[in-house]
């Protein structure tokens, strides 16, 4: 009886421990596919093996072990090398035009595509 006491505890602790353990990893993946590698400059540094990227690799992971959330370890990470580290930057007046700019092309684009179909339309029907 105290055997399978024993067993079912520990299988119980090893899912927890699995599931603590999932639960970072992911957070971990998440952040990394997240951050540019300034050496590679067009990877995260999930794909890189970079020395940065192995580096920032442990920066994360400390923070991650010290309780910082993926919002402060961002914050950190943009204090220490500027906005260009992050893949997915905050809107601000800095950038406002990176953010809005397609959709004004987009937009326009489509005006004059209509404009044009509507006078090539007019064209054929005189």
């Amino acid at each position: 009886m105290k055997k399978i006491v024993l067993i079912i505890f520990f299988s119980f602790l090893v899912n927890i421990f699995n599931f603590l353990f999932a639960e970072n990893t992911k957070l971990q993946l998440e952040i990394y596919k997240n951050l540019r590698c300034l050496v590679c400059q067009g990877q995260s540094i999930a794909d890189s093996n970079s020395d940065f990227a192995q580096t920032l690799k442990l920066v994360v992971n400390d923070k991650i072990d010290q309780g910082k959330t993926e919002e402060e370890i961002y914050d950190f990470l943009r204090s220490k090398y500027g906005e260009w580290i992050v893949y997915k930057p905050e809107l601000n007046k800095h950038n406002i035009l990176l953010w809005f700019l397609p959709y004004f092309i987009l937009i326009f684009g489509g005006i004059i595509i209509f404009i044009l179909v509507k006078k090539r339309k007019n064209q054929r029907l005189n």
